[in-house]
């Protein structure tokens, strides 16, 4: 309710969705252009994601290469992807989260990680 007992003014909290609306969709393409990294085994393998989490690089080191131990390269790829999903979901925290909270607080808004 609007104090003095007035209607809120229709008009204006649509041009107001519609800003934050927009506010959305610049920062999520934002986000798909924004690289980040993660790595594993002290940078022996790294994994560069899009602020989104679109894998787009993955850089392993030859001496992280054993033939009879592909195990832990595959640990350490997973461990490198991992970490760079990590640094993306922190990138969208930030660049969403105040959006989101002038939508309402975040919580239950379709398409929204958190």
């Amino acid at each position: 309710m609007i104090p003095g007992g007035g209607q809120p003014n229709m008009q204006q909290l649509l041009q107001q969705a519609q800003k934050m609306q927009q506010d959305l969709a610049l920062a999520q393409e934002e986000l798909a252009r924004t690289e980040v990294e993660g790595q594993a085994g002290g940078g022996l393998v790294k994994a560069t994601v899009t602020g989104s989490g679109e894998l787009r690089g993955l850089v392993i080191d030859p001496k992280a290469v054993d033939p009879e131990d592909t195990e832990t390269l595959a640990d350490l790829v997973v461990a490198a992807v991992q970490a760079a999903n990590e640094n993306a979901q922190t990138l969208q925290q930030q660049k969403l989260g105040p959006l989101a909270q002038g939508l309402g607080g975040g919580s239950g808004i379709p398409g929204l990680p958190f």
